[in-house]
């Protein structure tokens, strides 16, 4: 199941940077922008997934170009963006979605190293994203950038310390790039989605026992698992001119599972 009927948005002339797209949201959201009309560029770690994606728009008639990053590596995000600007003129659009979780074990059993894979990418790789996207976005007039936190950041995560703690850190710094460029034409927001059909939740589920699986497949108001293009067209919608007046907000993508 996925998005029976897309809001219609114009975004020819604007380029969208997507992290994290070589599948899942990611790949929804560049597939979605590139429907738009925008010029995108599609940024993974992941070359094959990433061109996958490039493919799929290209096919449909869209405009997209790859770059291979790792999100973590401050020089890696720099030449990211040098790139976007080099190849499309500029940027408008940001999609900070790139993010890996680890295993599900408990405070006192959890790897350093895991804590230190997951803060590098899921945290420190949004901040490297807004400090070289903001300075695009400015040298443009103006722009939106939609970071991914988690539902987990309105009831915490019992079972995944850095992956919470992370999603956390990522509403402190969509607050902070907020209301330091509202006043820029520059807006920031966040996007928290509940249990999303991605290769996130394909990647968690071994680490699950059969209980645990079917709770995440099901534990959503709804029942069901959230698909991708859902998410896509939340993010897509954030950009355009209709969400003007939503800057530093967190918007719960969950069917309302952060309330029950």
């Amino acid at each position: 199941m996925g998005v029976k009927a897309m809001v219609q948005l114009d975004f020819n002339g604007k380029v969208a940077l997507v992290t994290g797209a070589g599948y899942g949201m990611g790949r929804a959201s560049a597939r979605r922008f590139a429907q738009c009309g925008a010029q995108v560029v599609v940024a993974d770690i992941d070359a094959e997934t990433g061109v996958q994606t490039v493919e799929l728009i290209r096919e449909a008639g869209g405009q997209a170009e790859f770059f291979g990053v790792d999100v973590g590596q401050q020089d890696g995000v720099r030449d990211l963006i040098e790139f976007t600007v080099r190849t499309y003129g500029g940027l408008d659009f940001a999609h900070n979605n790139a993010g890996i979780i680890m295993p599900f074990d408990r405070l006192e059993d959890y790897p350093g190293d895991s804590w230190d894979a997951v803060i590098r990418t899921n945290l420190s790789g949004v901040f490297y994203c807004l400090k070289y996207e903001i300075p695009a976005l400015l040298e443009r007039g103006g722009g939106v950038i939609v970071n991914v936190a988690s539902e987990s950041t309105y009831k915490g995560n019992i079972a995944g310390p850095a992956y919470t703690a992370s999603k956390h850190g990522v509403i402190g710094l969509t607050t902070v790039a907020a209301l330091q460029n509202a006043d820029k034409n520059i807006r920031v927001n966040a996007v928290a989605p509940g249990n999303v059909n991605t290769g996130i939740v394909e990647r968690g589920l071994p680490y699950m026992s059969p209980e645990q699986r079917h709770w995440v497949e099901t534990v959503q108001p709804i029942g069901r698992l959230s698909e991708s293009d859902e998410i896509a067209e939340i993010v897509v919608w954030l950009c355009s001119d209709s969400a003007l007046l939503i800057n530093g907000a967190k918007i719960a993508a969950d069917t309302g599972w952060h309330v029950s």
